[in-house]
């Protein structure tokens, strides 16, 4: 009876040793999340950048650009959409600050406005192309017009995605704190990569 008595408690220890061992070994396991979503990141930015240099390209060795004949774009509705894009950074940002602090309700709300604003973008986009003049095939400016807001696009519904998806989770409680929160921050971070790419495709399709 001794030794039986001798034996679980060398099992409990056994036991509870193996729990130290396992904890300390995921203390020690590196969170390589954020680096996914960095490699992730980069790998679209060569994507819209092989785009904007195909666009530097075309333009460069075309005698007129855009060619003529083609209507020229309206500035008021791509910037507001631009000030409406780069405001939501901010916003967005609001929210990664309010979840350090524990405040959910702050994160709920600021992920909401930032929602809202995405869906305006989009809505405010798709306005413009269905009030444009000329269409997908008209000429070249025309087709990569539609290829690089288009594709951007498709960015931001992922993005507003993203964001519905964090809201969603957020209403779970203790789903998001201050010690936990990297869906917060891989939303935020895309949603900054979005904003840049938008700022440089406005400068490139509208203002140059």
């Amino acid at each position: 009876m001794t030794g039986s008595t001798l034996d679980s408690a060398k099992t409990s220890l056994n036991y509870h040793h193996s729990d130290e061992v396992q904890a300390t070994a995921h203390a020690e396991h590196h969170d390589f999340r954020v680096l996914g979503i960095i490699v992730f990141l980069v790998a679209e930015g060569m994507i819209f950048l092989g785009l904007f240099m195909a666009y530097l390209t075309f333009r460069s060795v075309s005698p007129t650009w855009p060619p003529e004949g083609t209507p020229k774009l309206e500035l008021l509705l791509p910037g507001i959409n631009t000030v409406i894009l780069i405001s939501s950074s901010f916003v967005i940002h609001n929210a990664d600050t309010a979840i350090k602090k524990n405040d959910t309700k702050g994160l709920r709300l600021w992920f909401g406005v930032t929602a809202a604003m995405g869906a305006i973008f989009l809505a405010g986009q798709l306005y413009e192309y269905f009030h444009l003049e000329f269409g997908l095939t008209t000429n070249l400016f025309a087709s990569t017009f539609y290829v690089l807001t288009g594709f951007h696009g498709l960015h931001v519904l992922f993005g507003l995605m993203l964001i519905l998806g964090v809201l969603w989770r957020s209403l779970k409680p203790n789903h998001y704190s201050s010690t936990a929160h990297f869906g917060v921050e891989a939303a935020e971070v895309y949603w900054h990569f979005v904003d840049v790419v938008w700022v440089i495709l406005f400068l490139m399709l509208y203002i140059l």
